[in-house]
C-alpha cells in the first residue's frame, strides 16, 4: 500500500494516539542511536527534523545544543511543547510546524538529525534534503526504517509504540498500524543512503543496519530493523 505520508495523515495519526492514551509525556525516550552517536559532538546548533513529540530534540536540549525542531503535525508540535516545559528546557528550543518536503530553514546546522521520519516525498531524496542543512564540518545523522522483506517472524515490524509517532512520520510509532511493516516507500538500507554521499563532500562515520527488540503495549515484544547512517560533512 502507498501511503500519502500528508499533512493530513499525521494529524489523523496523532489524533488517533492521543485518543487511544498513547504516547504520554512521560513515556518515549530517546532513540538509543542519538546518544551513541552524538554524545562526543560539541553543543552547536541542531535541526530536529519530524520532531513529533520532542523526545531527541528535547535529550539535545538537555545537552546544550540549541534546537530547532520541525515536524508537520501541530497535534505533535503540541504534546512536544508541553514535554520541553516540564522538563524546563523551552529556552534551548525551536518549534516550527512545517512539510519537511518543501520547507527551508534558511540556515544550516552542525547536526541535522531524524527519526524515522517520511514525509510525502521519496525516502532517499528526504535524506538527500536534509542533508543539504548541515554546516561544513557538522553532522548528518539518519536512523531510518531497513528496507526489509523478511516478514516470516510475525513481529508488528517497526510500530513499537503508535503513540510516539512523531508526526512527520519520525518515531518508534512511525504512524504504522499493529501487525505491520513499513511500507517500502518509507525505509531504505545503508548502502542506499551512504551510495547518495559524494565522498568528496561527506566522511561516513556509522553506515549499520539494526535489529533490537523493544517490550511493547501489553509486554509483547516487538522486533524493530533500522538503518543507522552518520556521516561528517567536509570542511
Amino acid at each position: 500500500m502507498t501511503h500519502g505520508f500528508d499533512k493530513a495523515y499525521w494529524e489523523q495519526h496523532w489524533r488517533q494516539a492521543s485518543a487511544a492514551g498513547t504516547g504520554s509525556m512521560a513515556a518515549n525516550p530517546p532513540n538509543p542511536y542519538l546518544a551513541r552517536e552524538t554524545s562526543e559532538l560539541v553543543p552547536g546548533t541542531a535541526l530536529d527534523a519530524g520532531c513529533g513529540s520532542g523526545a531527541e530534540a528535547i535529550w539535545l536540549a538537555r545537552r546544550g545544543w540549541q534546537v530547532t525542531a520541525a515536524d508537520i503535525s501541530s497535534e505533535a508540535l503540541a504534546r512536544a511543547a508541553e514535554r520541553a516545559a516540564a522538563s524546563g528546557v523551552s529556552e534551548h528550543l525551536r518549534w516550527v510546524e512545517a512539510d519537511l518536503s518543501v520547507w527551508h530553514p534558511g540556515e544550516r546546522f552542525d547536526l541535522v538529525t531524524t527519526h524515522y521520519a517520511h514525509p510525502a516525498m521519496p525516502q532517499l531524496e528526504f535524506y538527500d534534503r536534509i542533508a543539504g542543512w548541515v554546516a561544513p564540518g557538522g553532522t548528518l545523522l539518519i536512523v531510518g526504517h531497513l528496507h526489509t522483506h523478511d516478514t516470516t517472524d510475525g513481529a508488528p515490524g517497526h510500530d513499537h509504540d503508535p503513540a510516539h509517532g512523531h508526526g512527520q512520520g519520525h518515531g518508534q510509532g512511525h504512524g504504522h498500524g499493529s501487525g505491520q511493516h513499513p511500507p517500502a516507500e518509507a525505509s531504505a538500507t545503508a548502502a542506499a543512503v551512504t551510495a547518495r554521499l559524494d565522498d568528496t563532500a561527506w566522511e561516513v562515520v556509522t553506515a549499520e543496519q539494526c535489529h533490537r527488540t523493544l517490550v511493547g503495549h501489553g509486554g509483547r515484544e516487538v522486533r524493530l530493523h533500522d538503518v543507522v547512517v552518520r556521516a561528517t560533512r567536509r570542511p
